[in-house]
């Protein structure tokens, strides 16, 4: 029983695919997150929710959020995961960004870290963003250890087959997930990567706009700007790094 093990404390987050718990477990006496989704008959939520918890049994890595337990009763779904108790790094960003140099390196070593962890097992993250990202532990110097979250939408790529459904948020979305054909790879992560590390530096999108038509319609023009500040102060080398993240081509990026 979920019941005998784990006491719920608080409402962490509620969503379209459900609420998420704070919750103690009783014989460790530590807090996880626990995610609960009701089941409805046979529909998107299930075949999310079973995707996420298949794609995080195969992984372990610092910088990914660790799967504890899984329950299915009759009426749910109850994922427990590790606890991020520091939010998201979205807020990081709105409180703090732009970040200098050592600071955006920092966390963009976790980042491609993990992405390029996930790659390795063939999985395609889909929907890299920093409200997907958590701290799990903050620094005095702000150098804060992070854990990328939210595999509901991840897939297992296969190279000779690209996968053709749209997903991911409009600000991180790639150029080629866009396109007609919408023929893509593991490479739409790559780009999602490159818009965190530019928000990281600047605080702003490198693709803005007042709709998401606006966004995306700049997005596959592929231009942004490397001119106003903090640019001329950025050294080579990130800029450098920023291009090829942000490479139109995905079979050059």
């Amino acid at each position: 029983s979920i019941k005998n093990n784990y006491r719920r404390t608080k409402i962490l987050g509620q969503g379209s695919f459900g609420t998420v718990f704070l919750v103690k477990h009783k014989l460790l006496n530590n807090f996880f997150a626990m995610k609960v989704i009701k089941k409805v008959n046979k529909n998107e939520k299930d075949d999310v929710i079973m995707n996420e918890i298949n794609i995080l049994r195969k992984m372990d890595h610092p910088n990914i959020v660790k799967i504890h337990d899984f329950y299915t009763t009759s009426t749910e779904y109850v994922l427990v995961t590790e606890y991020c108790p520091e939010g998201e790094l979205f807020y990081e960003i709105k409180n703090f960004a732009p970040f200098n140099e050592a600071l955006t390196g920092w966390y963009m070593k976790q980042i491609l870290s993990a992405v390029t962890y996930c790659h390795k097992l063939k999985i395609i993250h889909r929907d890299l963003k920093p409200e997907n990202i958590l701290i799990s532990k903050k620094h005095k110097n702000c150098f804060n250890i992070i854990k990328v979250i939210d595999f509901g939408t991840a897939i297992i790529f296969n190279k000779n087959k690209s996968d053709k459904s749209l997903t991911g948020s409009v600000y991180y979305i790639s150029p080629e997930v866009l396109s007609k054909n919408r023929n893509y790879s593991e490479k739409c992560d790559v780009w999602s990567c490159g818009i965190i590390m530019y928000i990281l530096l600047t605080g702003l999108p490198p693709f803005n706009g007042d709709t998401d038509e606006e966004i995306m319609k700049k997005i596959m023009k592929g231009k942004f700007d490397m001119k106003k500040y903090p640019w001329p102060i950025v050294s080579s080398q990130a800029k450098d790094l920023l291009k090829k993240l942000l490479e139109f081509d995905p079979n050059k990026r």
